[in-house]
């Protein structure tokens, strides 16, 4: 028996330690026809007995339909059920980019759960997870930021953060397929292609090498870590949070800032609060770490955190109910 590339085997071993947490059953590859989803499509047809795939074709570069078909030719050549879904991107808050984002995992989802809620496998690579960690730093984001993707965020599975983005295209050469290379990976107008082409290797210069792998390393940890402390504000959140919304500020108060803002972020998510910035979530946590009788701190939306009677409430500026 011949032994497996080098590539080859690497990408299916990282599948293969990434399905017991996505669990046994079908799975749809989200291929764009670039390297590492072909590659990941190309181990989940060794290493899965149920393999789908989705192309999304984001109309926004001429030709993409001819590109969305040769991706799915590809992959229909690799016996996997694939199909192209064209979407339509609009304008939003975050640009092209976010909006592009926010379309393409919205079909994902859809094609998801049209097969009962399968995982989905997205190419995710080692280097995007320095990349992302970077611009995390760069943005004076929390630990939560910080640690990147998660390998397992149902449904949405990354085996590859652990593999270099030149092991999948090594992969791609392994098995005669020919990705496509996406012009905007190397467009400067983009904050992550300069991360890509001149600071990470940049890093790489004058560090010695090893960045990308000690940033990805750093997200690992950090998830970690921020696991541990997730799951102990939402313990306390359960404890602080009455039936009608309320949150007593005394319970939240005595927790250390790490789980008190983790407890907060996800009380103003839940009473529907949107869009904050860091001040203002501050502002709310001097409610219950620093309590003078100080006002209502404001909040998007023509909202408003009051505290009254030891607890915290949210309501509206406007008409204070």
């Amino acid at each position: 028996m011949s032994r497996l590339p080098a590539a080859t085997a690497e990408v299916r071993r990282a599948l293969r330690q990434a399905l017991p947490d996505a669990g046994p059953g079908p799975v749809l590859v989200a291929c764009s026809g670039g390297a590492d989803s072909l590659a990941l499509a190309a181990a989940a047809t060794a290493v899965c007995d149920d393999v789908h795939a989705v192309v999304v074709d984001h109309g926004l570069q001429a030709g993409s339909g001819e590109v969305a078909e040769r991706a799915r030719a590809q992959l229909a050549g690799l016996g996997v059920a694939a199909r192209v879904r064209a979407v339509v991107v609009g304008t939003g808050p975050d640009g092209p980019e976010g909006e592009a984002r926010r379309v393409r995992y919205a079909a994902l989802r859809e094609a998801s759960d049209a097969l009962g809620g399968v995982p989905v496998l997205l190419g995710h690579t080692l280097d995007d997870q320095a990349e992302t960690v970077l611009l995390g730093l760069g943005r004076g984001a929390g630990a939560r930021s910080l640690a990147g993707m998660r390998p397992w965020d149902p449904p949405w599975c990354r085996p590859l953060l652990g593999v270099r983005r030149a092991t999948t295209r090594q992969a791609c050469v392994e098995a005669g397929l020919q990705p496509w290379d996406d012009p905007h990976n190397d467009d400067p107008r983009y904050t992550r292609v300069r991360l890509r082409h001149e600071v990470l290797p940049l890093l790489e210069d004058v560090l010695a090498g090893g960045v990308a792998s000690a940033l990805a390393r750093t997200a690992a940890q950090l998830a970690d870590d921020d696991a541990a402390l997730t799951a102990l504000a939402e313990e306390v959140r359960r404890a602080a949070e009455d039936d009608d919304g309320g949150l007593a500020a005394p319970v939240v108060g005595k927790e250390p800032a790490a789980v008190r803002r983790r407890v907060l972020r996800a009380w103003l998510a839940a009473r529907g609060v949107r869009g904050w910035d860091e001040a203002q979530l501050r502002a709310v946590d001097a409610l219950v770490a620093r309590w003078r009788g100080q006002g209502p701190p404001s909040l998007p939306g023509g909202l408003e955190v009051i505290r009254t009677r030891g607890r915290l409430m949210v309501r509206s500026a406007r008409t204070g109910k």
